[in-house]
Formats: C-alpha cells, structure tokens, sequence
C-alpha cells in the first residue's frame, strides 16, 4: 500500500495455481537459524506436507526440510519448528491447490459486470473473468496484514502507474493499479505467503501483476470478498 500522488507519468498501456505455488519468489533468504531439536505441535501435518516420514517426531532432515520452507517464504523464526504459522502457510498453499481452475464455484464474485478483477482474502487467491468466463488465474496473492486490513467491497481501477513509488513508505510499487484510495495491485520481490501480509495493497508476482497489467484498464470492477486469516 501507498499514497496515491503521482511519481513519474503514467504508462501506457489460463494459469493455474499448481505452478505459482513451485515459484521461488525471489525474496532474499534470512540467515538460519539454529536448527531445534523439538516437536512442533503440527509435526505430522508438516512432514506429510513437505514429503516427510511421518512419524510425528523431530529429525534433523525434518529440521532442515522446514526450515528450508521457513527461510524460502520469510517465516521467522526460521529454526524448523512445526508451529502454527508454519503450518498456517502450508494449509493455506493447501486450500489454494484445491480450488483448481474454479475460484469462483461460490459465485460470490459478481459475473454480471463484464470483466472483472476478483480478490478473495480468506483464500488469498485472485483471478480476472469476463462474466462467467475465467480470464487469467487463480493466483496467489498476499493482501493486508491485521490493521492495514485490503478494505472490502465493489470498486473500480482509477488510477495506473507502472512505475509508482511509496512516499508512506518509500518502496517501489511495479505496476501499480489502484482501486481503493492508497490500495493497489502492484508487485513485490516477496513470498506470497510470507508472513503477516501488506499494508493493504494486493502484493501480486512481478509475472501476475504484468499480466493484470496487460489485462485490466481504468473503469475496469474490482471485487474484494471474504477474510484474510489472522485479520
């Protein structure tokens, strides 16, 4: 999230989820630390999901396997404890999978507005539709944190700037679509899981928010539905 003044002129202007989920999403890894020797109390639900024995007790490969997930998607502590936040993550990655190519079997994303961008915070999944049509997605995005809560509701794109920079925070934001005062699209050097979220912004790929990009213009709906957990 960022202001809305203006840095620079404006630009001129289906993917699964199975894929984004095996992106190494360029976010620069902390150092390890030490590895515990202690059970987390999701241990069994950890080592099955990273394609461990599943034992329920710690291992130094279990160790290493988690923190090796902790480290990739900005978990800290990243010591290979099977904690909830970590597990929180894998269950999310989980829930996301299994949407599949239909993120909108609820129908709560409106299909009577033409193209549209939807957002859905409790799964943290976005996807472009054209009425009933999928257009592009679903994909994994990474929405507002507890107190800097994505604002709910029916909105649309008012402003593009493919080079915004923050004067909040003094951070790039690529790419940017706003839709909601200082909440935008954009893309970010980051996981899409890592943790506790954005100040508000829908952090997107660099690969997703081009596609968003290319895709959506000015006027264009915008659909933000649900709860992000932790929120």
């Amino acid at each position: 999230m960022g202001d809305i003044r203006r840095r620079g002129a404006v630009a001129l202007g289906i993917t699964g989820l199975v894929a984004p989920l095996t992106l190494a999403l360029g976010m620069a890894p902390a150092q390890a630390a030490s590895c515990t020797t202690q059970t987390g109390p999701y241990q069994k639900q950890v080592e099955k999901f990273l394609g461990r024995p599943v034992d329920g007790r710690q291992s130094t490969a279990d160790c290493k396997a988690i923190q090796a997930f902790q480290t990739k998607h900005g978990i800290t502590p990243n010591a290979g404890y099977a904690g909830s936040v970590t597990w929180g993550v894998m269950d999310l990655m989980n829930k996301q999978k299994a949407v599949g190519n239909k993120p909108n079997k609820d129908g709560k994303c409106p299909v009577n507005k033409g193209r549209i961008a939807c957002v859905n915070l409790t799964l943290q999944l976005s996807w472009i539709q054209d009425g009933s049509r999928l257009v592009y997605g679903p994909v994994p995005v990474r929405t507002g944190r507890n107190g800097y809560e994505t604002r709910t509701g029916l909105k649309k794109i008012y402003w593009r700037d493919i080079d915004h920079v923050s004067n909040i925070y003094n951070v790039p934001m690529p790419y940017s679509q706003f839709f909601d005062g200082g909440q935008a699209f954009h893309s970010v050097g980051l996981s899409m899981w890592n943790p506790p979220g954005s100040h508000g912004c829908v952090n997107m790929t660099t690969t997703t928010a081009k596609k968003y990009w290319s895709l959506l213009k000015n006027g264009d709906d915008v659909f933000v539905y649900g709860r992000k957990p932790g929120t």
